[in-house]
């Protein structure tokens, strides 16, 4: 089981936009499985390539129905509108309210090279949206408002010199 040092806040790779997979061969395939690992071992319901350092249009989800393999996704159509606290794996265990849609419909292609249409609402809705920003190099403080942005990010540098200090 491969788990990979998830990237955090001020880590340069997470302002990156990802490039598009061409083929999907030996490596992107164990990219995916990398992030399954990476994933599951931190407790997340969603991961994308960058936050391990990877460059590439790739992304897992999995809230508890099935694993989702997000390469190239794009989102056709946004409906609706809800705002609730969100977490990622590189703000620890920090949150903050952000507005998304409540239901998408995107186009991906899986692992086989399929291209799939996934429609999603709720949860599932929200963790691709997440994924999906990451690859673009958006972040969840981006959509935070001014007051819950300076809160996260006094206590990203206290978590951050307590890490460094091997208290985390």
């Amino acid at each position: 089981m491969a788990k990979n040092r998830i990237k955090v806040f001020g880590n340069p790779v997470l302002r990156e936009k990802c490039s598009g997979v061409k083929e999907i061969d030996g490596k992107i395939k164990k990219l995916i499985k990398d992030l399954v690992d990476t994933m599951k071992n931190s407790s997340g319901v969603g991961i994308a390539a960058n936050q391990i350092g990877v460059l590439k249009k790739v992304a897992v989800v999995d809230i508890g129905d099935e694993l989702i393999e997000l390469i190239n996704p794009k989102i056709i159509k946004r409906e609706g509108e809800t705002e609730q606290q969100e977490g990622c794996l590189s703000f620890y265990s920090l949150s903050c309210l952000i507005k998304r849609a409540e239901k998408i419909s995107i186009i991906t292609k899986n692992s086989k090279g399929q291209k799939v249409k996934i429609n999603a609402e709720g949860l599932l809705a929200r963790a691709i949206q997440h994924e999906i920003d990451h690859l673009n190099g958006v972040l969840i403080i981006d959509y935070a408002s001014n007051e819950d942005r300076r809160k996260i990010l006094l206590e990203m540098n206290e978590l951050r010199k307590q890490y460094q200090e091997g208290k985390i």
